[in-house]
């Protein structure tokens, strides 16, 4: 579900932080079409969701607005998520999440939280 960005690993994250009334940006490369069409209809995240538009989404600009951002949901699999996990923490910057799990009564946790994770030598 990380992979996919699906509604409620998305929310499972937001939620908490209080995020699903505010807009919420997604940033992508396209390869999966379908990620925004099933965050959009969505009934919390649908309301709130943007894009950037193409004609002003840039590599650098893009990395830039996820690592100010008020929150992070990264895809795992991604350099480009953990890059800016990684720099978001160097900025003392909360409120990102890059690896998570369902634990066994099917509720998301985070898998390897914080600093010690992302900079450790191995994950836990």
């Amino acid at each position: 579900a990380a992979l996919h960005m699906k509604p409620d690993y998305v929310k499972s994250i937001l939620a908490p932080w209080g995020m699903l009334d505010h807009p919420i940006y997604l940033i992508t490369d396209g390869q999966d079409p379908e990620v925004f069409e099933r965050l959009q209809q969505d009934p919390d995240i649908g309301p709130q969701l943007r894009l950037v538009p193409p004609e002003s989404s840039w590599l650098g600009g893009d990395v830039t607005f996820a690592i100010m951002s008020n929150a992070f949901v990264g895809n795992p699999a991604s350099s480009l998520s953990s890059f800016i996990a990684h720099s978001r923490l160097a900025f003392g910057f909360n409120n990102t999440s890059l690896f998570r799990k369902k634990d066994e009564n099917g509720e998301w946790m985070d898998v390897c939280p914080g600093v010690d994770c992302l900079f450790g030598p191995k994950m836990a």
